[in-house]
Protein backbone atom coordinates (compact mmCIF):
# COMPACT_ATOMS: atom_id res chain seq x y z
CA UNK A 1 0.00 0.00 0.00
CA UNK A 2 1.40 3.85 -0.79
CA UNK A 3 0.80 7.24 0.44
CA UNK A 4 0.58 10.15 -1.85
CA UNK A 5 1.18 13.92 -1.11
CA UNK A 6 -1.04 17.09 -2.30
CA UNK A 7 1.63 19.51 -3.24
CA UNK A 8 0.43 22.37 -2.69
CA UNK A 9 -0.98 21.66 1.21
CA UNK A 10 0.89 18.35 2.17
CA UNK A 11 -2.30 16.20 2.45
CA UNK A 12 -1.32 12.87 2.20
CA UNK A 13 -3.44 10.28 1.24
CA UNK A 14 -2.61 6.77 2.76
CA UNK A 15 -3.97 4.00 1.16
CA UNK A 16 -3.58 1.67 4.39
CA UNK A 17 -5.62 3.87 6.09
CA UNK A 18 -8.02 5.73 3.40
CA UNK A 19 -9.53 8.51 4.71
CA UNK A 20 -12.91 8.18 6.45
CA UNK A 21 -14.22 12.11 6.37
CA UNK A 22 -14.00 11.24 2.56
CA UNK A 23 -16.05 8.05 2.52
CA UNK A 24 -12.50 5.90 1.34
CA UNK A 25 -12.48 2.58 3.78
CA UNK A 26 -8.98 1.50 4.40
CA UNK A 27 -7.14 -0.05 1.56
CA UNK A 28 -8.71 2.00 -0.84
CA UNK A 29 -5.86 2.61 -3.67
CA UNK A 30 -4.96 5.81 -4.39
CA UNK A 31 -5.61 4.35 -8.48
CA UNK A 32 -9.37 3.50 -7.36
CA UNK A 33 -10.37 7.23 -6.68
CA UNK A 34 -12.54 8.60 -8.49
CA UNK A 35 -10.93 10.57 -11.57
CA UNK A 36 -12.40 13.95 -10.26
CA UNK A 37 -10.99 13.10 -7.05
CA UNK A 38 -9.68 16.63 -5.63
CA UNK A 39 -6.87 17.10 -2.49
CA UNK A 40 -9.73 17.10 0.29
CA UNK A 41 -7.58 19.98 2.60
CA UNK A 42 -6.89 22.57 -0.29
CA UNK A 43 -9.14 21.22 -2.97
CA UNK A 44 -6.81 22.83 -5.36
CA UNK A 45 -4.85 19.73 -6.42
CA UNK A 46 -6.10 17.63 -8.74
CA UNK A 47 -5.38 13.64 -8.55
CA UNK A 48 -3.05 13.54 -11.30
CA UNK A 49 -0.81 16.48 -9.49
CA UNK A 50 -0.24 14.04 -5.95
CA UNK A 51 3.53 12.59 -5.99
CA UNK A 52 3.45 8.98 -5.01
CA UNK A 53 5.93 9.09 -1.63
CA UNK A 54 8.65 6.80 -1.47
CA UNK A 55 8.72 4.21 1.70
Amino acid sequence: MGKYRCPGCEYTYDEALGDDHEGYPPGTTFESLPEDFTCPDCAVRYKEDFEPLED
